[in-house]
């Protein structure tokens, strides 16, 4: 896979998973910390025109550095939940914007999210965009691909974790839920929201308090709200309401 900008070749770097390093002859500045790190990583550099830069990027804004990385190690979605700390999990259901997808990563990584749940069809994939749009969040973020994102919840339940699907019509408000515990935040795709079954299967319905004029949030703004009420919650431990029964 081919990835491009600075600060997702820097993540890529960090993580090992950069295989080649392709740099633009004629600047410096941050790309020398790249080099740095490319040589501490024995990764192999060379140096090329901005044209072929342009090229390999397909025309993205490669500020100069494109790398090829090996892709990241299949999870699957009970991989995510790990030990120690209770699991905060993203479940995307058919986000389809590559720009949506990265920023969605940004957040989620930043939060200490434990991984993201994406379908392999009829949504964003991990592209270079995505890595870009992700500000190279998506090198360190656990990924796991399902086909049923409707089974996916269903395995995440039977692992123990609460599902809270983002929903602009729920009875209740994210401020209501008890988000201590394991739980997997579900995001609908753009447009359309939570697919029928997929609302089905979460435990828990909440919806984002919309004071203005506006009736929706952008996927991606919706997520990094529920995702940081989420941290508020753990950091700073007050009442909230436990899951059990029906959330709809």
């Amino acid at each position: 896979m081919v990835i491009y900008g600075v600060n997702p070749v820097l993540e890529a770097l960090r993580s090992g998973r950069v295989t080649a390093l392709t740099i633009s002859t004629g600047r410096r500045g941050r790309l020398d910390e790249l080099l740095r790190l490319a040589e501490q990583r024995q990764v192999r550099v060379r140096r090329a025109e901005a044209d072929e830069l342009h090229r390999l990027a397909s025309g993205g804004s490669h500020q100069g550095v494109v790398a090829t990385i090996r892709p990241p190690d299949p999870r699957g979605v009970v991989d995510l939940i790990g030990a120690g700390t209770p699991a905060l999990i993203v479940v995307l259901d058919g986000i389809e914007d590559p720009h949506n997808l990265g920023a969605i990563a940004r957040t989620a990584e930043a939060a200490g999210a434990s991984g993201l749940v994406m379908p392999t069809r009829r949504a964003a994939p991990v592209t270079a965009a995505a890595v870009k749009a992700s500000a190279g969040a998506l090198a360190h973020l656990p990924v796991a691909p399902v086909v049923n994102i409707a089974r996916a919840l269903a395995e995440l339940r039977s692992a123990g974790v609460w599902t809270v699907g983002l929903d602009a019509d729920a009875p209740r408000t994210i401020y209501d839920i008890d988000l201590r515990l394991p739980v997997a935040l579900v995001v609908g795709g753009e447009g359309r929201g939570l697919r029928h079954l997929v609302r089905e299967r979460c435990d828990w319905l909440a919806a984002l308090p919309l004071s203005g004029r506006v009736g929706s949030l952008n996927a991606s703004v919706a997520a990094g709200i529920a995702l940081y009420e989420a941290v508020r919650q753990r950091s700073a431990p007050g009442p909230g309401m436990p899951p059990g029964g029906s959330g709809r």
